[in-house]
């Protein structure tokens, strides 16, 4: 789908998507896809990555990575910077970011025709709570709105991860938040033989999310011979 050196190019901060598609209205709110369109001469069917943003869970854009979007796209893959509510923008709790995540890996695999996408190269992708959904999505059962279509995944095939947010026990992040249903919802505790492959990228000042976390995650999935 990409490569390790697919966020290297010179930082583009006037990139912006092409369209913008609704993929799921909860209430009034409408959450859309930030879509960013590869050339017309572009192989099909396409790889695609949905990514979203960081931010704690309580707030962050979908234009923290219209570049890596942007960049993306212009080597032949669907990019997407997906919107998701969150505690500043619908007063949700975290559990409810994974539900819109699993919403909009769906949307994407389910209208993979008409996107001109393979459903089966569909990654997705994040950074530090970002991560941890983009790893929810590929990790942890449940957390799906009542009205989907369950016929239709919603994990992905490959995960690009940047300082995710692995383990939500004690000794992680986000625990007193979550803490009701930490188990089911950290990454780090529900890898299994179906976890798609990751790559990771993270750095080793990193302080707000323990690196011991993604050695933890990386040598269990090595273990059920899982590429990450």
């Amino acid at each position: 789908l990409l490569s390790s050196n697919a966020f290297s190019a010179k930082w583009d901060t006037g990139a912006k998507p092409s369209r913008k598609i609704t993929y799921k209205k909860v209430g009034d709110m409408e959450l859309q896809l930030h879509v960013f369109d590869p050339s017309a001469k572009a192989t099909k069917p396409m790889g695609a990555i949905v990514f979203f943003f960081g931010g704690g869970w309580n707030g962050g854009s979908p234009s923290q990575f219209y570049h890596h979007s942007k960049y993306l796209a212009q080597h032949g893959v669907l990019a997407i910077s997906a919107d998701y509510r969150t505690k500043g923008k619908g007063g949700v709790q975290p559990s409810e970011c994974v539900k819109d995540a699993k919403a909009a890996i769906r949307y994407v695999r389910k209208h993979a025709k008409e996107l001109g996408v393979d459903p089966n190269r569909i990654a997705s992708g994040g950074g530090s709570a970002g991560g941890h959904v983009a790893a929810a999505t590929g990790t942890v059962k449940g957390f799906e709105h009542k009205d989907e279509d369950m016929s239709v995944s919603s994990r992905p095939n490959a995960m690009v991860l940047f300082n995710p947010v692995y383990d939500n026990s004690k000794n992680g992040y986000g625990y007193e938040r979550v803490k009701d249903y930490w188990k089911e919802f950290s990454p780090l505790h529900n890898i299994d033989k179906d976890t798609p492959p990751a790559i990771v990228f993270f750095g080793s000042k990193e302080k707000l999310v323990k690196i011991s976390a993604m050695k933890e995650s990386k040598a269990k999935m090595e273990a059920l011979k899982i590429k990450s």
